[in-house]
């Protein structure tokens, strides 16, 4: 069965490409895990060995009474040495198993085999059969969750990673790892960073690319804050995403509504900010050089008229008059990276385009 690894997706998107550049120079490490190192104590993990997987599997097996034929590229699977597979490997080894005896189970190792997803994805409800034995289910539900991660699909790869503890498969790295990179790009901060920390916790157990990405993404969580440009960003580039990949609907509005609402109150942010500079430095001018003598009225008129101001509605800044919409992102501009006007300035040219069809 063909592998399906093309990691480097999963940082794709318009600000992502530099993360996403790092992650495919560093998933094209070696997949083994460290080797010749000893753990320095006792991890809250471990992977269970290649024979103790073996048995399972075979115990299974045989319940299942395969013929000579499938009984042997079963034993051929598991004669390949045992020393150097990885958790990666040995998860394979079952996938390949598994599906020579089950016919739900060949369906979706072919369907994760193939290199990109079918718009529409066919259900598995024998995952959630109580009938399938659970080592079966949850270590399908690791692989078809990393490969749907890999297609960007990450709501989908959400679903299927999210209830399974590392004890329960038999490629513990490979589950919080990918749980990880789904909650990073899906900005679930407290669940990704749970499957970090247990990721982390065992990293001696990791692979080395494993580690290094998820201190990596460990980092960039403390350094994101809520509401920031950033954060706004990010949130554009999901929506991009989910639209590339078909999946608009009610989430994606839900998104973009609330992207619009931090716009609309960061650019208030700044005008307030623009103002008080600007009332500062009048009242500065204002200052007398030398007091008056005594309490007269001053000289001086003017026409007594006030500029109006458009100041915008909560939820419509994307429907700003052109003119109006150009000076805020110039504001951006002034006080951000050119990046995120660029950003900025794709996110609206495509819901024009959209509130066109």
């Amino acid at each position: 069965m063909a592998r399906s690894d093309s990691h480097g997706k999963v940082f794709s998107g318009p600000g992502g490409r530099a993360r996403g550049a790092v992650l495919l120079l560093l998933l094209a490490w070696p997949s083994a895990a460290l080797a010749g190192e000893t753990p320095s104590r006792i991890a809250s993990w471990q992977p269970p060995s290649i024979e103790q997987v073996r048995a399972q599997v075979f115990a299974w097996l045989d319940q299942r009474k395969l013929g000579p034929g499938e009984r042997a590229k079963a034993e051929a699977i598991w004669a390949q040495k045992a020393e150097a597979a990885s958790g990666a490997d040995v998860l394979e080894r079952v996938i390949r198993t598994v599906a020579l005896a089950d016919e739900d189970a060949g369906k979706l190792a072919a369907l994760c085999s193939q290199a990109a997803a079918p718009r529409t994805l066919p259900p598995q409800p024998w995952l959630a059969n109580p009938q399938t034995p659970a080592w079966v289910a949850k270590n399908f539900r690791l692989w078809y969750g990393r490969w749907l991660a890999q297609q960007r699909l990450f709501d989908e790869a959400a679903e299927q990673l999210d209830g399974i503890q590392a004890e329960e498969v038999v490629d513990p790295a490979s589950l919080l790892f990918y749980q990880a990179i789904v909650h990073h790009r899906l900005l679930n901060r407290d669940a990704a960073a749970d499957a970090l920390a247990r990721l982390l916790d065992a990293a001696d157990l990791c692979p080395r690319r494993y580690v290094t990405v998820a201190r990596l993404m460990d980092a960039d969580l403390k350094e994101l804050k809520e509401e920031s440009l950033d954060h706004i960003a990010r949130r554009m580039e999901d929506i991009q995403r989910r639209l590339d990949l078909g999946r608009a609907g009610p989430k994606v509005r839900e998104i973009q509504d609330g992207v619009v609402k931090s716009l609309d109150k960061l650019i208030e942010e700044l005008e307030s900010a623009q103002q008080q500079q600007q009332a500062s430095q009048g009242a500065g001018n204002l200052q007398p050089t030398r007091p008056a003598q005594e309490s007269v009225p001053m000289g001086g008129k003017g026409p007594g008229k006030v500029a109006k101001r458009d100041i915008g509605h909560q939820s419509g800044w994307g429907d700003m008059p052109p003119k109006q919409r150009e000076e805020a992102l110039q504001q951006i501009g002034r006080d951000f990276p050119a990046h995120y006007r660029d950003i900025i300035e794709q996110y609206f040219r495509r819901l024009a385009s959209e509130g066109t069809r």
